[in-house]
């Protein structure tokens, strides 16, 4: 089985306002890509914040740069060749632009989303240069990395199954905003009791060793 790394890519944080927190607080959350080192190229899920007055009012944001983050990874930005985005909101694809020409693979669905009103912020959608691999439900894009649409969070959100020779991880987006809401539905698909995604036994088929998200620093074992 290959060999293919996969390393967290710390992009910064922001503040999700109390009443999207559920909880009566300010939350803030980390803003995390993941550098996916395959012999056949890297890939990077997700790419950092986007910027606009009215977003960086709400959300608070604090950035790191995509190419200092890289580096902090152990790459760079021309070192890059495919970017994934699990969804295409605005601190999922923030650094886009700045992998002009890579190829971009995102679901039909998501990307329709995007191009219609109050998705995302549009620049980060349709700029100079951008290259989009269009995909309808599942894709193996590289040799034992697969991309699996898993909607919830959007119609067209996606996560990331990697096979490596010590284990499956998979980069989950966010499709569960942290690893708790991850157990509570891995436990009531394995129970039979309660509600869970219909893709959830598509990604359990993978037995993943680990299971990594966008907006957790936690990280998912079995």
């Amino acid at each position: 089985m290959t060999d293919i790394d996969v390393r967290r890519v710390e992009l910064g944080y922001f503040v999700r306002p109390a009443v999207e927190a559920g909880t009566g607080v300010g939350r803030v959350e980390p803003v995390l890509g993941y550098l996916i080192d395959h012999p056949g190229g890297r890939v990077l899920v997700d790419t950092g914040m986007g910027s606009h007055p009215e977003v960086d009012a709400h959300y608070r944001p604090r950035r790191v740069p995509l190419a200092a983050a890289l580096v902090a990874a152990g790459a760079k930005l021309d070192q890059i060749d495919y970017v994934v985005n699990c969804h295409l909101h605005f601190d999922h694809c923030g650094g886009n632009p700045l992998l002009a020409g890579r190829p971009v693979f995102a679901q039909r669905r998501e990307l329709a989303l995007a191009r219609g009103a109050d998705h995302t912020l549009p620049e980060l959608v349709d700029y100079a240069g951008v290259r989009y691999e269009e995909l309808d439900g599942e894709a193996e894009i590289l040799p034992g990395v697969v991309i699996l649409p898993t909607p919830g969070h959007t119609a067209g959100h996606q996560s990331v199954v990697v096979s490596r020779a010590d284990g499956t991880v998979v980069v989950a987006g966010q499709s569960h905003d942290h690893a708790t809401a991850f157990t509570w539905d891995v436990l009531a698909q394995h129970s039979g009791v309660g509600h869970y995604p219909a893709w959830m036994h598509r990604i359990l088929a993978y037995d993943p060793k680990q299971v990594v998200f966008a907006h957790d620093n936690a990280v998912w074992t079995p």
